[in-house]
């Protein structure tokens, strides 16, 4: 049964841009929603009601969901998301699923109960859908918060019936990440106890809640088709890679896009000079600001900049490796990010000892991450692995281009200069390899320094790109009809 516009779409996520964010699955469920929404679609996100984003929403319903052997209650509250897309208004409905012991306390994640927390978040979301009167042709889970709903939809017969035509889709924004909790967290679903064995959610010993949604869901995709290919493998796969490759046909890649209104140098308030395509020289207004901000001298030298959650999947042992060849190019470099003590402390020793070429803040700091990508040259991003990427399309939107590994969705976004010069909008590296990215860096100097007029091309080809949500958000719709031939509405 083939839907060609018109879907009914619940879209699931733990966290939603502008309201709880912790990366990257937040823009993305901030923003390929609001396209479905102008191609035609009555969809609505739910996520969590944390205490940080409860305050000033409407009261909708509130139900007792059965956890183990007590109930909790729900309240789910609304908001109405507005934008303006191709010079039209929008209000797409956002539901928050509340309840004081889960979700009044600071943070998102993190949490000593987040299993029985997300369990809960799982199970409200499947028994608000008949108090608010909505029934969905597609139900999209992301990440491992939402991997249960799709058991639920299969092993618990009470909702088989109730959802039978409708379809669902299981979205890997990071595989690393897969919520595993103790055998117990099984107890607070109400399916029957064969669900935990190795051909299900059980997985060594731990109930898996991304294993849950890979078994369950008629659809799987993650964000590129690079990444999809590359989890099937043992490197890549997390443990999981078998069950992959055992579900390959019904596992798709779809690259991301970003909001082109929210990421827009011509209109961007966080930055001091704003510019277009047509206008892209006026970028270099914003670079003496960034190096006044970030404490460095106002000099025309090429400026590296980085923004990224500072992790091991990163890649930044190839920058501390190379950061004393780097810096001898006569160049400078800015950080901005937040993670692991280990890479923060490292960042900071490499400021104290190059003060006029480095400057790094950490922390978050979203109007200072609009400022590197419009000031900066060059961005780097060496991921070890990268199942899509965000910051090297935003990069691109802001003309500032990215040296990257050819890994993942950097695979699929960036195209070598060197290899092709007519289309080419970056500089790409291979191997895993400290020299390897230093050869990639130094071309992207080198073209930065040398050939004026090659590079500023390069840099208004960049900001011509089209990254935005219209093409992935088509590939969403085809998706979703295949999930809906595959388990709902045959």
């Amino acid at each position: 049964m083939q839907k060609n516009n018109g879907l009914k779409i619940l879209f699931v996520s733990a966290e939603v841009s502008p309201y709880a964010k912790t990366g990257g699955l937040a823009d993305v469920a901030g923003s390929l929603p609001q396209q479905l929404k102008a191609m035609g679609n009555d969809i609505r996100i739910v996520m969590p009601g944390y205490k940080e984003v409860k305050e000033n929403k409407k009261y909708i319903a509130d139900f007792p969901v059965q956890m183990g052997p007590r109930k909790e209650t729900c309240i789910v509250r609304s908001d109405f998301m507005n934008f303006n897309t191709d010079g039209k208004d929008y209000e797409l409905p956002i539901y928050f699923i509340d309840n004081y012991h889960y979700f009044d306390r600071n943070g998102i994640y993190g949490h000593f109960d987040d299993g029985e927390r997300f369990a809960f978040f799982c199970n409200a979301v499947v028994s608000m859908l008949p108090a608010i009167g909505f029934m969905p042709d597609i139900i999209h889970l992301n990440d491992w918060h939402t991997g249960p709903v799709g058991m639920l939809l299969k092993e618990n017969d009470e909702y088989g019936r109730i959802y039978e035509k409708t379809g669902t889709v299981f979205t890997i924004h990071n595989l690393e990440y897969q919520g595993c909790f103790p055998r117990e967290i099984l107890n607070f679903f109400d399916v029957p106890e064969n669900v935990f064995t190795p051909e299900k959610v059980e997985y060594y010993g731990s109930f898996n809640f991304a294993k849950a949604g890979i078994v369950y869901c008629d659809v799987i995709n993650t964000v590129s088709e690079h990444y999809a290919g590359e989890i099937k493998t043992p490197e890549f796969g997390a443990g999981l890679d078998g069950l992959l490759r055992k579900r390959s046909s019904d596992l798709f890649g779809i690259v991301n896009g970003i909001s082109y209104a929210r990421f827009n140098p011509a209109r961007d308030s966080a930055i001091e000079v704003n510019y277009s395509e047509e206008n892209y020289l006026q970028k270099y207004g914003n670079k003496s600001v960034l190096q006044r901000e970030m404490g460095l001298p106002e000099i025309d030298v090429p400026l590296l900049g980085l923004v990224s959650r500072l992790t091991g999947q990163k890649g930044l042992e190839l920058i501390f490796d190379t950061i004393d060849d780097i810096l001898k190019l006569d160049v400078q470099f800015v950080l901005l990010g937040i993670g692991d003590p280990y890479y923060e402390n490292a960042f900071e020793d490499i400021k104290k000892r190059y003060p006029d070429q480095v400057g790094v803040y950490i922390g978050f700091n979203e109007k200072l991450a609009q400022r590197i990508y419009a000031g900066s040259d060059i961005f780097l991003m060496p991921s070890r692995f990268e199942p899509c990427g965000l910051s090297q399309i935003i990069s691109l939107r802001y003309g500032t281009i990215p040296v990257v590994r050819n890994t993942g969705g950097l695979a699929e976004t960036i195209i070598d200069f060197n290899k092709d010069p007519e289309n080419g909008n970056g500089f790409v590296f291979d191997d895993f390899d400290p020299q390897e990215m230093l050869n990639a860096v130094n071309r992207a100097i080198k073209l930065c320094k040398e050939q004026n007029d090659v590079w500023r091309n390069l840099v208004k080809r960049a900001i011509g790109q089209d990254f935005s949500w219209k093409n992935p958000a088509l590939k969403y719709l085809k998706l979703y009809n295949k999930a809906i031939n595959n388990g709902g509405g045959k």
